[in-house]
């Protein structure tokens, strides 16, 4: 049976870069976006490029029905999953948390929290009869420290720390483990239009004057989801820039021309 990986949130930037490194190393792709027709455009590119099997399928947020009809079109297309991506995220950005409406905060959690523990659950199950597998996290830095206007964000961030050391706990016997990855700033559609000339300051937080490509994130993804990391588990690995050693950023620094 080939090797397999389910990547969530992977029709594009962090997330397609993950599912592409998996796929260069032979591993058969699944590919989940709030997008149909999005996922299987991604999935049809890596199938081009790769040679390997892909398909892509439509996630439905915080709905176990959904999670587990995606789970079983996997068994029944021949495969029991190796490793779990868990990509995608609410991100909650201006949540002031004097006003926030409680229904807007709550679905942060529901995406952060509660839809990654229905889908670690049921690859988790399928992992069981394998004997071995994978699960990572894509955290955030901000699990550690926070920034403005993103309580749910932040919080739920944080939360998937602890969430994942319990099923590293839990799950150990079974041969699968729980780890997570903690990026920084990334370099995305964001940073490369400029939006808020961020592109010319943001370099400027970390000690070494840059921050992620898309591929810093999924090669920390590929050590914890293949076996390179078999002996690993409940731990986090931070791809920051090193922004989180320091205490206070250089902010005389020559910023980026």
């Amino acid at each position: 049976m080939k090797k397999s990986v389910f990547v969530t949130g992977a029709a594009s930037g962090t997330g397609f870069a993950i599912a592409e490194r998996f796929a260069s190393e032979g591993y058969d792709v699944f590919i989940g976006s709030r997008s149909a027709e999005n996922s299987v455009e991604a999935s049809e590119r890596i199938n081009r490029k790769y040679g390997i099997f892909s398909k892509g399928y439509r996630t439905e947020v915080f709905d176990e029905e959904n999670v587990k009809k995606i789970f079983r079109d996997i068994r029944e297309k021949g495969y029991l999953l190796d490793t779990l991506v868990l990509n995608a995220a609410n991100l909650g950005i201006g949540q002031n948390s004097l006003e926030v409406d409680m229904r807007d905060f709550m679905n942060v959690y529901n995406t952060n929290i509660g839809w990654n523990f229905m889908l670690a659950r049921e690859a988790a199950r399928q992992m069981i009869e394998k004997g071995k597998g994978s699960i990572v996290f894509i955290t955030s830095n901000t699990a550690l420290r926070v920034t403005e206007n993103r309580c749910a964000y932040c919080s739920s961030k944080s939360a998937i720390l602890a969430m994942s050391k319990s099923f590293a706990a839990d799950w150990g016997k079974y041969g699968i483990r729980s780890n997570c990855v903690l990026p920084g700033m990334i370099k995305t559609e964001r940073w490369k239009n400029n939006v808020n000339n961020c592109k010319y300051y943001l370099a400027n937080y970390t000690p070494i004057e840059d921050i992620a490509d898309f591929e810093d994130i999924a090669n920390a993804v590929w050590y914890f989801g293949s076996d390179q990391s078999k002996n690993t588990t409940g731990a986090e690995l931070v791809v920051d820039g090193g922004m989180l050693a320091q205490l206070t950023p250089n902010i005389e620094r020559e910023l980026w021309k």
